[in-house]
């Protein structure tokens, strides 16, 4: 079983990566390079993340990074600003669908918990998967977030994790919790979606 990981430099993914490496999946890490709208801290950040799973896993885990800068600027110049945030996660699920077919893995892995934040609302998560072929597999979805943070304590991600950098610059002050699925497909449509996420795809390049 052969599985791509959506991760950040935040506390989730990371955990989300761990708890299938260890259910005997064979991962590869994918990163979404937010830059501009994220420091150079952050694929730093990510790089330290991927080594210490290395470490408690004894997987090669090997890690591959995306441009989304360009995802994210498309689609806060065509689309409702509080449909950012439910945008991005769809743009990086498609990136990680076609990295994933090039390199052969049957599902994506993600490190969504429900209700955590404005774009994991069921509705939300529902429509975010909406046209995709893959599975898309969620290990922390019943989790609250005092677990999540145990389990990255033990794992040795916690400290790397909440180091300081600067977060995503671009978050809509109030995101959509209830997204309305032709609007977002309209959204598809007017931020050019499809040629993002193969622009995206054909840039992934392996970095650790």
């Amino acid at each position: 079983m052969k599985l791509i990981a959506l991760i950040s430099g935040g506390i989730d993914s990371p955990v989300a990566a761990y708890l299938m490496s260890k259910a005997g999946a064979d991962i590869v890490l994918l990163h979404m390079d937010n830059r501009p709208f994220a420091d150079n801290e952050s694929i730093e950040k990510v790089k330290k993340i991927a080594e210490q799973l290395r470490k408690v896993t004894g997987s090669p885990l090997p890690l591959y990074c995306a441009p989304h800068g360009m995802s994210q600027e498309a689609i806060s110049k065509t689309c409702d600003r509080n449909y950012q945030c439910v945008l991005c996660k769809r743009t990086m699920l498609k990136v990680a669908q076609e990295l994933a077919v090039k390199l052969e893995c049957g599902g994506i892995v993600n490190g969504d918990s429900l209700g955590q934040v404005a774009s994991q609302t069921l509705k939300n998560l529902r429509y975010v998967n909406d046209g995709l072929k893959l599975p898309v597999i969620r290990p922390l979805i019943g989790y609250d977030k005092l677990e999540i943070e145990a389990i990255a304590k033990e794992i040795g991600t916690y400290d790397i994790s909440i180091a300081r950098s600067d977060g995503c610059s671009i978050v809509p002050s109030k995101p959509i919790t209830e997204a309305d699925l032709k609007k977002m497909k309209g959204f598809d449509n007017s931020s050019g979606m499809d040629e993002l996420v193969s622009n995206a795809s054909e840039k992934a390049v392996r970095i650790s």
